[in-house]
């Protein structure tokens, strides 16, 4: 019977889960806002939830290993590449600003609760990241300038796993400071978390760079692989496993000539599954009278984190910046806390309090506090306070196009000419090194993943256009794409020649616009461009008009694919739009080769 239960009760967690991931997609609010309050009015409130029952003697090793998963895909995106372009300020805010809220809020935690100074150090430790996880969702919302987009983006990116690494030593610290050779504790957790992090990553590496793994086996031997190194590290060392993870995520990022794509969009997905029913079990098992034990002092604290400690570490950390007074005020005010503080704090409490520190037990009810408040009222007010500084962005023009091929990559040079942002998505690596040959703006991966929604900077991104080969891969990604840009800013290219079959269509109602009234496939247009058809940008004026183009082309037109207006506005041209440009505003075509170089009113 207990079986059947715990059976019931684990089906039921992913259902609650699922839930709660798409409310979260269709209000555009970070996923653990909604999860965290279903674990607390399914454990303490209703008494439905009761994980300690459900998963008995094993609950303690789950939440270690599914936290160690958590934290070796968080240090996977630490690309030491990708972030040589980082300004100086985001370093400064990570860095020296890190440490000056750390300061802060370790030193408010100490005398407004009164908690010992190892716990109020881990506090300020957990309480200092924040996350893509929890910004992109908000950045996506309030929309402020692009400038303070990247470095609030950029931060969340480089905190995430700096940040766990930083809170991963303070508690190793902790715990070894309970023995009584303390540095010697502390030196051989440093030395086993480091030396077989780096070993493992480095094994990893050698072993898919000399392809002795099929690809479809990479994914879950990596896996295997991370459980085994955190299992054994503790064995070697206890706690020593959770930095030996971080450790060997990071190395592993940084290999050279080893691809890990895959094993990071399956770790992703993993991931996404162990924090729903992760933080739906940790809010559980919350006891509402540690709510209550907190008092107001905690409200102060929180008060003093969001009202002191961010806004001086943005303060200090931006002083020999460019940013002006309304710009650091924004950056001081948002800092919305997410999954590392999360998932770290309920597993070093359980692991705390039972080294006979009393202050653990009321660590997690503290923490899931400052997440729940920074998350609540910044969705609430950063885009009133955005406009009220006058840091949002006007309605943004630029385009994501989906696909990098001999179709979208043309057509993405053509709309770059127009002082709009332009990315190209794509998984197909020989296109993106095309596209970025080319000069422009690309994102490698999947844009539908759940990398996409964390890493994909939509910054100035108002139109999205699908433009693969696949005609139900762009479908899907019009389908995802439409709940944030709106239907009438979404195109899809459709396949001419299911125009008819009614049967097998999807409703343009789902996906929004229906790109060149459905006229070309991609085949054809490729097939074209392949030949040598070109893109003209032409100017129409009083004495030549839209009529005078028509007649010129006469029969060597292939597609007028967007209208420039007076107003630099971009119009894309899809079904059932009437294509009238006006005296003035600039027509671009798809113009047959024999036509090329020709027309002396090019633009």
């Amino acid at each position: 019977m207990h079986e059947d239960w715990a059976a019931l009760g684990i089906a039921a967690l992913g259902i609650v889960g699922l839930g709660c991931q798409w409310l979260a997609w269709r209000l555009k609010l970070p996923a653990i806002l909604f999860l965290l309050l279903a674990g607390i009015i399914a454990g303490p409130i209703s008494g439905w939830l009761q994980p300690q029952i459900i998963f008995g003697e094993h609950f303690f090793a789950l939440v270690s290993l599914a936290v160690a998963v958590i934290l070796f895909e968080g240090s996977l995106t630490l690309k030491f590449s990708e972030i040589k372009e980082v300004s100086n300020t985001v370093w400064s805010i990570v860095s020296i600003g890190a440490l000056i809220s750390w300061a802060v809020t370790s030193i408010a935690t100490h005398f407004l609760l009164g908690f010992d100074w190892s716990i109020s150090l881990l506090f300020g430790s957990l309480t200092v990241v924040t996350g893509p996880t929890v910004i992109v969702p908000l950045l996506r919302t309030v929309r402020p300038s692009a400038r303070l987009s990247n470095i609030l983006r950029w931060e969340g990116i480089l905190i995430d796993p700096l940040g766990a690494l930083f809170v991963v030593m303070i508690y190793e610290f902790i715990i070894s400071s309970s023995s009584a050779q303390s540095m010697t504790v502390f030196g051989l957790i440093i030395l086993i978390g480091f030396g077989v992090g780096v070993a493992a990553g480095a094994g990893v590496a050698s072993v898919l760079r000399r392809g002795w793994l099929p690809e479809y086996l990479q994914p879950f031997a990596v896996l295997s692989i991370v459980l085994a190194v955190f299992a054994g590290s503790n064995y070697l060392e206890s706690e020593a496993g959770l930095l030996t993870v971080t450790v060997m995520g990071i190395w592993l990022a940084n290999a050279k000539e080893v691809s890990i794509q895959h094993i990071l969009h399956f770790k992703e997905n993993l991931t996404v599954m162990f924090i729903t029913g992760l933080f739906i079990i940790l809010a559980a098992r919350i006891d509402l009278e540690d709510f209550q034990a907190l008092g107001w002092s905690a409200v102060v604290l929180f008060v003093v984190i969001q009202l002191v400690s961010r806004p001086l570490s943005i303060l200090f950390a931006t002083l020999r910046s460019q940013l002006h007074f309304k710009e650091k005020v924004f950056l001081g005010w948002v800092a919305p806390r997410g999954i590392v503080a999360a998932s770290i704090s309920a597993l070093f409490a359980i692991k705390l309090y039972a080294f006979g520190i009393e202050d653990a037990k009321l660590l997690v009810p503290l923490v899931f506090m400052v997440i729940i408040g920074t998350v609540v009222l910044q969705s609430i007010s950063a885009k009133p306070v955005a406009r009220w500084l006058d840091v949002a962005e006007p309605a943004p023009r630029g385009f994501l196009i989906i696909g990098a091929n001999d179709v979208a990559r043309p057509i993405a040079l053509a709309l770059s000419k127009y002082d709009l942002r332009v990315v190209v998505a794509d998984s197909n690596w020989d296109y993106i090194s095309q596209a970025k040959m080319s000069g422009l703006e690309f994102y490698y991966g999947n844009p539908t993943s759940s990398h996409a929604d964390e890493y994909l900077d939509l910054i100035g991104i108002g139109h999205v256009v699908a433009l693969s080969p696949d005609k139900h891969f762009n479908i899907m990604a019009c389908m995802q794409y439409r709940s944030d840009f709106g239907g009438h800013r979404v195109f899809c290219l459709r396949d001419a020649k299911n125009n008819n079959d009614f049967k097998h269509m999807v409703s343009k109602e789902a996906y929004g616009q229906i790109l060149f009234s459905a006229k070309h496939s991609f085949k054809k247009l490729a097939t074209l461009i392949n030949q040598g058809a070109e893109i003209k940008h032409t100017k129409l004026s009083e004495s030549f008009t839209y009529q005078d183009y028509l007649q010129q082309y006469n029969r060597n037109l292939i597609q007028t694919l967007f209208i420039v207006t007076r107003l630099n506005r971009v119009q894309m041209v899809s079904e059932g739009q009437v294509c009238s440009p006006e005296p003035g505003e600039i027509i671009v075509s798809l113009i047959k080769k024999a036509w090329v170089g020709e027309d002396r009113r090019d633009h």
